[in-house]
């Protein structure tokens, strides 16, 4: 037991530092959104706040089903993970914020421009944080090729959920008050992939551009330790 405990130490240590890294980065997001109000009266990039919100989402998920005692039962991780994977295309989905970046009165273009960097910044090292800790739960069951497996058909099935959310318009929550809808676009796209190059175009540079990204934050990780 005492050995166990010991064990545990360094994990839990590294754990409460990401939380507080991740938090002072978001932190400063929050900072600059609300200077970017006092300087301009207006609340042109306050919804960032609540994408940021939603990016924290899956890390939530995430660090609860990592840090919780004992192993997770099938019955727990399986709903747990579900709604894990509901929610994780929200947070790489502030990457597209960038967008709405353009020339406005009232406050320089490169304040937007760091403002909305930050955002994205703070919605991608959520979402490599929270795949992180969902890839070693899979990998501890099913072994370390089914992780990686899981963590790229996760970045995949995530950036299909991005071009959902950017370009037609849905929420995570629409699987619940709008399902059928949600449900006849993808099958839609699905079963006639020709007829939408720029779902697949989207869907595949996207979730390479992530995957590499995940790859290239993990070797650094490893590299270091």
């Amino acid at each position: 037991m005492q050995a166990s405990t010991l064990s545990s130490q360094p994990y839990t240590r590294a754990r409460l530092t990401l939380v507080f890294v991740l938090a002072a980065s978001v932190t400063l997001s929050i900072l600059l959104v609300a200077g970017r109000v006092l300087m301009t009266g207006r609340l042109t990039f306050l919804f960032l706040i609540w994408n940021l919100f939603l990016a924290v989402i899956p890390f939530a998920i995430s660090t609860m089903l990592s840090t919780a005692k004992g192993p997770l039962k099938a019955r727990i991780l399986l709903p747990v993970g579900a709604a894990w994977l509901l929610f994780f295309p929200n947070a790489p989905y502030i990457l597209t914020d960038l967008f709405h970046l353009d020339t406005r009165p009232g406050v320089p273009l490169w304040y937007d421009l760091a403002l909305i960097l930050s955002c994205a910044w703070n919605g991608l090292m959520l979402a490599y944080a929270s795949l992180s800790d969902m890839q070693r739960l899979v990998q501890q069951r099913l072994g370390f090729g089914v992780g990686w497996a899981f963590a790229t058909v996760a970045l995949l099935l995530s950036s299909f959920g991005v071009y959902l959310g950017r370009y037609l318009r849905f929420n995570s929550w629409d699987i619940l008050t709008n399902p059928l809808t949600l449900f006849f676009d993808i099958v839609n796209r699905i079963l006639h992939p020709f007829s939408f190059p720029g779902t697949w175009g989207v869907t595949l540079v996207f979730g390479v551009f992530l995957l590499v990204g995940y790859g290239t934050v993990r070797l650094l990780g490893r590299t270091q330790e």
